[in-house]
């Protein structure tokens, strides 16, 4: 079997967790079931420049990883006007033929690029794997009004708020765009089954959803902090550093623990790239003014384990409806209890009282609350510990997606 993965960026360029999933599960294809194809990972002028007559650049050492080069990406359409660089594509997939084109984002990548493997691989069964709600939203995906509301799904005279210079006939054409381009899809993944809901209640067919979780790959879990003293009151974050992931939240509740005088340690990891002044000056700000609370910048996948050797907890206090944090399973396969904003699919792959806490979005006074009860519950974090069920390996997510990848082809093929 040969396939084509395609996502927004390389984890090495940008370490998300969409980034990390597709090159985690592309290379598992490859080692354990002989899996043939080429990653091509979209980067912007952002990342890299462009290098004279090519689209295309290496991404380290690895043969089959490769940088496409895009720029002048229209994020409100997901359009990738550059349809001359595009072309350069065509030669690449014909040469490859592949029998599945894999698509974790529409991002840089323009639905453009769809229509053209459609015209070049026209025998390739396409997935695409819904790892937000872009298709959606075209307020960056977020379902969160530009007040910071949460949105319960997308409707003219709510976009029309967010986008009030924007005609509505934009609006209207952007979601019948969606629906016809992702209509060509064989399979429609989304990795929870809260998103799946999103998208249902939206309109859209049931039956060419499937709920596919993502994992991540096997292994030991880290040893517990030694807490001779009983306490567990060390917090950690992971995550980017961003206004959506509610690092600003967890700032303002510990710095009110502080004040009320609660022993705690909150140490916040992870890049901050491409944010705005603003927000890097409320988050400094907010930084400043929570004495225990530091923030330790990006880090590699590889060093997540030892970095939570030094928490008893991981905090996900998101102010939107998440789909599935790859930083959750993280946290569970180390045998860490989640503390999270009770809403979206962190919700659901969080149970409150039984391998974590639950707290109220957007609310630092509720989350102080929680962090409180956390460090001082004698018992309370051992008891979640033992609730902490394996996540999904990468070996698992593997083998169910060649699966669905072969049901695909059989039914292309009856």
């Amino acid at each position: 079997m040969r396939v084509l993965f395609l996502c927004h960026n390389h984890p090495a360029l940008q370490a998300g967790g969409t980034e990390i999933f597709a090159r985690n599960l592309f290379r598992e294809l490859r080692d354990r079931h002989g899996v043939e194809g080429l990653l091509l990972a979209a980067v912007t002028s952002t990342h890299r420049e462009a290098l004279p007559g090519t689209m295309i650049q290496a991404a380290g050492q690895a043969t089959d990883e490769w940088l496409l080069w895009l720029d002048h990406f229209d994020r409100f359409f997901l359009s990738q006007p550059d349809t001359y660089g595009l072309a350069t594509l065509a030669p690449l997939i014909e040469e490859l033929a592949p029998d599945i084109v894999h698509i974790h984002h529409l991002l840089q990548i323009g639905v453009e690029t769809i229509d053209l493997i459609r015209r070049v691989a026209p025998r390739a069964r396409l997935v695409f794997t819904a790892h937000d709600f872009f298709p959606l939203c075209p307020q960056e995906g977020q379902l969160l009004t530009t007040e910071g509301r949460l949105c319960h799904g997308p409707s003219l005279d709510g976009c029309l708020r967010c986008f009030p210079g924007r005609p509505p006939a934009d609006l209207a054409m952007r979601q019948l765009q969606m629906r016809d381009l992702l209509g060509d899809f064989d399979r429609i993944l989304v990795p929870s089954q809260f998103a799946l809901g999103r998208y249902l209640a939206d309109g859209w067919p049931a039956p060419r959803f499937a709920v596919m979780p993502n994992g991540v790959p096997e292994g030991p879990a880290v040893p517990a902090r030694p807490a001779p003293d009983g306490r567990r009151d060390r917090f950690g974050f992971f995550g980017h550093i961003n206004r959506f992931k509610g690092s600003l939240m967890l700032l303002r509740a510990s710095r009110m623990l502080s004040e009320a005088r609660v022993a705690h340690r909150v140490t916040l990891h992870g890049g901050a790239a491409y944010q705005s002044e603003a927000f890097m000056a409320e988050f400094e700000a907010d930084l400043a003014r929570a004495p225990d609370a530091s923030f330790r910048g990006a880090y590699a996948p590889e060093e997540l384990g030892r970095l939570m050797e030094a928490v008893d907890w991981v905090v996900i206090p998101s102010i939107w409806w998440e789909n599935a944090p790859l930083v959750v399973q993280e946290a569970f396969r180390h045998r860490r209890p989640v503390i999270c904003s009770g809403i979206g699919g962190t919700a659901e792959m969080v149970r409150n009282g039984i391998d974590g806490l639950h707290a109220p979005v957007r609310d630092p006074a509720g989350l102080a609350a929680v962090l409180r009860r956390a460090a001082e519950t004698p018992g309370l974090w051992d008891g979640l510990v033992e609730g902490i069920r394996a996540p999904v390996g990468l070996a698992e997510a593997a083998r169910e997606h060649l699966k669905l990848y072969q049901a695909a082809l059989a039914d292309a093929a009856a």
